[in-house]
């Protein structure tokens, strides 16, 4: 399950790192067409929407599989280990929950009522660029249940062990 989990962590990345080029060339290209041209480009303002769109999703799905999630962990790091380790999984499976019912869902049902609708200036319908929820919502249920199982086994700590105690 960890080489799947890597193995998706590397793709993911690379998605990233695709999208983020994209967005940055197509600004550039709007920049260009806007002030040296005196001609802005249509297509471009709706494309680096879209792009940054999908970055985000995409980029809090790989952020939440490495666990760089923001968390408020001062109350559980107090607690005994057991304590810890409940309360971990009950953060994994609210997410769980919030990914597949919010994203996974409620995204495909959005996919689904405006599958038909055509973006102006781009060769795609709005359904098709909405497919970032969905999408979003299944690698980060994905990645939530490896995290519950490993902090069920016992293989991974229930929070970050690195993460800072601030005490007011």
């Amino acid at each position: 399950m960890t080489a799947a989990k890597n193995a998706l962590d590397r793709v993911l990345s690379w998605v990233c790192v695709v999208l983020f080029a994209a967005l940055v060339l197509d600004v550039v290209w709007q920049v260009f067409t806007r002030q040296v041209l005196d001609a802005p480009s249509a297509w471009s303002e709706e494309l680096a929407k879209y792009l940054f769109i999908w970055l985000g999703l995409l980029g809090s799905a790989l952020v939440f599989g490495e666990r760089g999630h923001v968390g408020v962990e001062l109350l559980v790091q107090k607690a005994p280990p057991g304590v810890q380790r409940v309360l971990a999984l009950v953060v994994q499976l609210s997410v769980l929950a919030f990914a597949l019912v919010a994203l996974a869902w409620g995204g495909g049902q959005v996919v689904d009522l405006a599958w038909d609708q055509k973006v102006t200036g781009l060769p795609f319908n709005v359904g098709q660029l909405y497919l970032a929820l969905p999408i979003c919502g299944v690698l980060t249920a994905l990645y939530t249940v490896h995290h519950a199982i490993r902090i069920a086994r016992g293989d991974e700590p229930p929070f970050e062990p690195d993460a800072e105690v601030e005490t007011v």
